[in-house]
């Protein structure tokens, strides 16, 4: 393609989520409902497991190492969603569109290798609870989130370098509400195969391969409690499951759905629905699931309610 149908853009227009204005006055008011409600969640869950003693244990390790992913994860989004309702200005710099689009795949990869992390560490409390705490040590823990973090941003600096060296034909409109590989490429003059590539690979490192190993991890799981003679203990076993499988399907669900396709077959419309499930609404869901799904969580609320209640 010639050189001169190429324009080195300084900026990006998002379209936000709708253009129907109606619509927008109804997000406007239960967007920052569930953003609220999702810091309070997982700010209280984080809270709850630093100051009760009996939820130091490797899987409350991991479960607040997700919550804070939740945290960082909607705050990314949130914000960027309620200023393309409020603004005039809808323009968003190449740099902030980069910088955005770094953190949200780099906290996206983060989560699905922590998930596959806390389903390993579920396998081993469940199938081996008396090697528990020599196999998921506090050390191998903490490698454990490192790794996650590690291995999710290292992947979102090469796909973010392979999407920002793409040659726009001057359109800068984007039509979504933050800067997403799907629209992004739609602006493309040419999508490099190189691009295509690289998401495959990433995709089968930092979603794919956790996922094998989450399903796997499960299926050992599931095998282990059939063993299990209480059926007390099963129950328990199985409610605890429940609440990280719940949590996983809807997560991978949203994932596997957008960005797993080849980009010819994206639909920004429908995909926007979908985006939103996965970086405002599960954030939001995460903590009333492992806690409603938790006996553990539950009483260090009512034991956080009744200390509140006291001092005042």
């Amino acid at each position: 393609m010639d050189e001169k149908n190429f324009t080195k853009l300084k900026e990006f227009v998002l379209l936000g989520f709708t253009a129907v204005l109606q619509l927008q006055k109804v997000l406007f008011v239960i967007f920052p409902i569930i953003y609220v409600i999702s810091v309070l969640g997982n700010v209280t869950l984080i809270s709850l497991i630093c100051v009760d003693s009996r939820l130091h244990t490797p899987m409350y390790f991991f479960l607040r190492s997700l919550s804070l992913l939740n945290l960082s994860y909607s705050s990314v989004y949130s914000p960027q969603i309620l200023v393309t309702f409020i603004s005039d200005n809808e323009s968003i710099s190449f740099a902030g569109c980069l910088a955005q689009f770094f953190f949200s795949a780099g906290l996206a990869y983060s989560e699905c290798d922590l998930l596959a992390a806390m389903a390993y560490d579920r396998y081993v409390a469940i199938s081996s609870p008396l090697l528990c705490s020599q196999a998921v040590s506090p050390r191998s823990c903490a490698s454990l989130v490192a790794a996650s973090y590690l291995g999710g941003f290292l992947s979102s600096a090469i796909i973010t370098s392979e999407t920002f060296t793409l040659s726009f034909c001057g359109n800068n409109v984007i039509d979504d509400f933050f800067c997403d590989l799907p629209p992004l490429v739609k602006l493309a003059c040419d999508v490099k195969e190189s691009l295509q590539a690289v998401l495959y690979f990433i995709l089968a490192s930092n979603v794919i391969a956790p996922a094998v190993l989450i399903v796997a991890s499960y299926l050992f799981i599931i095998a282990a409690i059939l063993r299990i003679r209480s059926a007390q203990g099963r129950l328990k076993a199985f409610s605890t499951c429940a609440s990280y499988l719940t949590a996983i399907t809807l997560y991978y669900g949203s994932i596997l759905y957008i960005y797993s396709r080849p980009s010819t077959s994206y639909a920004l419309e429908r995909d926007k629905v979908v985006l939103v499930f996965y970086t405002v609404v599960v954030p939001m869901l995460n903590p009333l699931i492992y806690s409603l799904g938790n006996k553990d969580v539950r009483d260090a609320v009512r034991k956080m309610i009744s200390r509140l209640s006291f001092l005042k």
